[in-house]
């Protein structure tokens, strides 16, 4: 993935948001906390995203909530890249 990537994928019965930061791709849950809008169709500003629907904005490193109106974070997981395969551990 690219910096500045946003990708919608499927994994273990999962709705993941994967972003291409830095060289680095990360993955969170797609679905924010306060609504349930997909969090893939935010603004990526460096690590930060940004829930399209209310403005809710997250760490995609992390999951970590930076600022609502939700009120909790969002799960990340560990991602590898083997061969130019994006591996998830969900």
């Amino acid at each position: 993935m690219s910096d500045g990537d946003i990708r919608q994928v499927k994994a273990a019965g999962r709705t993941l948001a994967l972003f291409g930061v830095a060289g680095a791709v990360y993955a969170i849950d797609d679905t924010c906390p306060h609504r349930g809008c997909p969090l893939s169709d935010g603004d990526l500003d460096g690590t930060t995203i940004t829930c399209s629907c209310h403005g809710s904005q997250f760490d995609v490193r992390t999951g970590t909530l930076l600022r609502g109106p939700a009120t909790a974070p969002v799960q990340s997981y560990p991602v590898a890249i083997e061969g130019g395969d994006v591996r998830i551990d969900v």
